[in-house]
């Protein structure tokens, strides 16, 4: 199963980073349905900022946390450097 981690910029300008195997689905559950993150309801729209594809959910889960670790700065440049 395919796993792949992303940023989210909100519509105030901060990001959201997690986890999902469905990219897309997500997106859209972020944007338009209460099953999306508490954070991101209050913060619509969001977009699509930056994902990788991890080969397992560990690798996913840490490298979510790796970019949760990063300074608004650097999720900023990773973002600018990001091709869809």
């Amino acid at each position: 199963m395919r796993f792949w981690v992303y940023m989210l910029r909100c519509a105030d300008g901060t990001y959201y980073t997690g986890y999902t195997t469905n990219l897309e689905k997500r997106l859209h559950r972020h944007n338009n349905l209460k099953s999306g993150a508490r954070y991101t309801k209050a913060r619509r729209p969001v977009e699509l900022a930056y994902s990788e594809e991890q080969a397992g959910k560990s690798e996913a889960m840490k490298r979510e946390y790796e970019l949760k670790q990063l300074s608004r700065e650097e999720k900023s440049h990773l973002a600018a450097r990001w091709v869809a």
